[in-house]
């Protein structure tokens, strides 16, 4: 009765276990979590469709959007910035369902990754440098391989005195920063008017003296002022995108580019984003339900058409144990990255034998 009437119904245990990532509700007697990267089902059930639907209206309520049949699909987010997304009849054909993916109250740390093998202390050390030098970094990756928290751990490295804005879809990141300043969408309203897209936002923050603007995920025509603000001052902006490796990354940025309506040719498109971005991340979530940055790659410039590349830091997979684990090693890969000057002008210089192929990291 308290779940009911204070909290999210049969959705509260769950969402008090901090073991669980996801919560997939799918219609009212089945819900699966994810634990450690694997998903299991759960003996949590709603009484029928309609409890289901109350619970997702007072999720949805709580932050002013509204789900119904006129507007059958939203995207939340739960008071510990939890993100929720929901679709109803008649686009969910056997009943309501709900997807929330899980944030812990804490935002994973730097000694949280190096246990869990997810990075290298010389990766972490040339991030923190890379924070401190206002380097652009785009984070990239598929659903779920960490492209959030490796934005969090990026943003704990810039100093505390400069100013960020941060823009969002569902506002999700978790920035400890004093001078914080946060933006979030907002759809069109039941006439159809009202919708604030990341375009406009993007826009609008550069009338706000940003010291760097942190673009939760670049999904849209927002990809071009992006590139605009990163090439016109605003350095040290972070963004993440859905993409498999670096190389479709950018292809992928091109193409979103394309969406914002403006007659730029392919090779103007592509030196905007050689200039505007320095270092692209890729994260991974492997067989195991393990993530990791498995590439760290610097953008060098144009090469005639073609926008060159170069890798700094690698995770070679060798293999898969008896109990499903995968093994592997992180190495550098011998390159001394272009940016190690900047990095130098900025105080933030790294060991030289921090780009040493021969230390390797199991």
């Amino acid at each position: 009765i308290q779940h009911e009437m204070l909290g999210f119904g049969p959705l509260e245990p769950l969402l008090n276990d901090p073991g669980i990532s996801d919560i997939l509700v799918n219609t009212y007697n089945k819900v699966y979590v994810e634990r450690r990267g694997r998903l299991e089902l759960t003996d949590v059930s709603f009484h029928d469709n309609a409890h289901l639907m109350k619970i997702i209206e007072k999720i949805v309520s709580r932050v002013g959007r509204r789900v119904d049949e006129s507007s059958p699909m939203v995207d939340a987010r739960l008071p510990d910035g939890s993100r929720v997304n929901a679709i109803i009849p008649p686009l969910a054909v056997d009943g309501p369902l709900v997807s929330i993916r899980r944030f812990g109250a804490t935002p994973l740390t730097v000694q949280n990754l190096l246990d869990y093998k997810s990075v290298t202390p010389p990766m972490i050390k040339v991030l923190e440098s890379l924070g401190l030098a206002k380097v652009n970094i785009l984070i990239s990756g598929g659903t779920g391989s960490g492209k959030t928290t490796m934005l969090n751990l990026i943003s704990g490295f810039i100093p505390g005195n400069e100013r960020i804005v941060t823009i969002e879809d569902a506002a999700e990141l978790q920035l400890r920063q004093p001078h914080v300043v946060r933006l979030e969408t907002r759809p069109p309203n039941i006439e159809g008017k009202g919708e604030v897209t990341q375009r406009a936002l993007v826009r609008n923050s550069l009338r706000m003296r940003p010291d760097r603007i942190i673009l939760g995920e670049v999904r849209g025509p927002e990809a071009l002022d992006m590139l605009q603000a990163m090439n016109t001052g605003h350095e040290g902006s972070l963004a993440t995108i859905h993409a498999n490796t670096p190389r479709d990354a950018l292809a992928r940025l091109e193409n979103m580019v394309g969406m914002a309506g403006v007659s730029l040719t392919p090779r103007a498109i592509r030196q905007q984003i050689a200039s505007a971005i320095t270092v692209i991340l890729q994260a991974t979530r492997l067989a195991d339900g393990t993530r990791k940055v498995v590439s760290m790659q610097e953008i060098t410039g144009m090469e005639g058409e073609v926008i060159s590349m170069q890798e700094i830091f690698r995770f070679e997979q060798t293999g898969i144990d008896a109990d499903g684990k995968v093994q592997g090693h992180f190495c550098a890969t011998g390159v001394r990255p272009r940016f190690a000057d900047r990095l130098r002008m900025f105080g933030a210089a790294v060991p030289e034998d921090t780009f040493d192929p021969d230390r390797v990291f199991t």
